[in-house]
């Protein structure tokens, strides 16, 4: 029984994300929106909740430790089963490695239509997620499944961290570069793979950059000038760069020609390959981001590409900003690059050409 997974599914990998603007009407009720409760006051340990949508939530154990909890799950983005388990696991593992935190044990979160989907195809998809979960030294100790109309998956991680070395997405400081570690078109090759139109090297990119770990956060957050950190995914990049301006409160400035891109990533961007999740990011944040004059709709979808698996953005001084790219490199992350920086002004993001 041959079965494409992709097409079991309405959605994919970070493309499935509620848009920024949809999410923001959900949670506007909630007593921490409302201001009715303030976290620092009601719960004093615990150091980052839902305030600015960071990665995962800290709680201040100790004065030297810290527990981080994170979760993240999603449909197929590819129909291979065992690489799609090797992506979701590697990218609820890198939640954890974007608040400067070491991960500790996962718990697989499961839902599959097992009226669809023979058993071996579900093993395929956990033997995926182990393997993930065993690269980045951390066992998979237990989770939850369910029988749904969509296959599902990911994990809920555990991870550790000194208080002092978390990194949240809010405290840029004015002057600061924008380093991001991957290339970016994951949504634009899973548009591209949906219709048949993936070159088998560009798939190739694909699997290898969305199942490599960001295992760099840890000793990125443990560099004094390395101020803020978050990792790119279902927002795009300006969705994320928009999340650091404003907890922030400071301007974001990108410059398209610097944006390290995947492998055709441009070309296919300018077939039409684009997922609906880059236009519902326009639609939620386009009125705070200033594009460049004659910024080509192809141009836009790579700025909002909702990226699975996707890679760290960090604000560093420029003092450390060749450690930075040292450990980035030391980790693997070929691509990374400086992509932009923060300055003094109204929290949003102005792209130059």
């Amino acid at each position: 029984m041959s079965v494409r997974l992709t097409h079991l599914s309405h959605g994919g990998g970070c493309g499935c994300k509620l848009a920024p603007g949809v999410l923001a009407q959900l949670l506007a009720d909630t007593p921490y929106a409302r201001g009715l409760i303030a976290p620092a006051t009601a719960f004093p340990d615990l150091l980052v909740g839902i305030e600015t949508g960071d990665d995962a939530a800290v709680w201040r154990l100790s004065d030297t430790l810290a527990i981080v909890a994170t979760t993240d799950f999603f449909m197929p983005i590819v129909d291979d089963p065992y690489e799609f388990g090797r992506i979701a696991a590697t990218n609820a593992i890198s939640d954890i490695y974007a608040m400067g935190a070491r991960p500790l044990f996962a718990l697989a979160l499961v839902a599959m239509p097992v009226d669809k989907l023979p058993p071996e195809v579900i093993r395929r998809i956990l033997a995926g997620g182990e393997a993930a979960a065993q690269a980045a030294g951390i066992p998979i100790a237990g989770g939850h499944s369910i029988d749904a109309a969509e296959p599902i998956y990911g994990l809920a991680v555990i991870g550790v961290a000194h208080p002092g070395h978390i990194k949240r997405n809010r405290d840029a400081q004015a002057g600061d570069v924008l380093v991001l570690g991957k290339g970016l078109g994951v949504g634009i090759y899973s548009a591209a793979l949906k219709k048949d139109a993936l070159p088998p090297e560009a798939y190739a990119a694909m699997i290898a950059t969305t199942t490599q770990l960001n295992s760099a956060g840890p000793e990125l957050a443990a560099i004094a000038g390395v101020h803020a950190m978050t990792d790119v995914t279902g927002f795009g990049l300006l969705g994320h760069a928009l999340e650091i301006a404003r907890g922030s409160n400071l301007a974001a400035e990108l410059e398209f020609a610097r944006l390290p891109l995947l492998p055709q990533a441009d070309r296919l961007a300018q077939a039409g390959f684009v997922t609906g999740a880059s236009g519902r990011n326009w639609a939620s944040y386009g009125h705070e981001v200033e594009l460049f004059p004659g910024c080509a709709d192809w141009q836009r979808a790579l700025l909002t590409d909702p990226q699975t698996s996707g890679g760290l953005l960090v604000a560093c001084t420029p003092a450390v900003l060749d450690e930075v790219m040292q450990v980035m490199h030391r980790h693997g992350l070929a691509r990374a690059a400086v992509v932009g920086r923060l300055l003094e002004g109204q929290a949003r993001v102005e792209v130059q050409p």
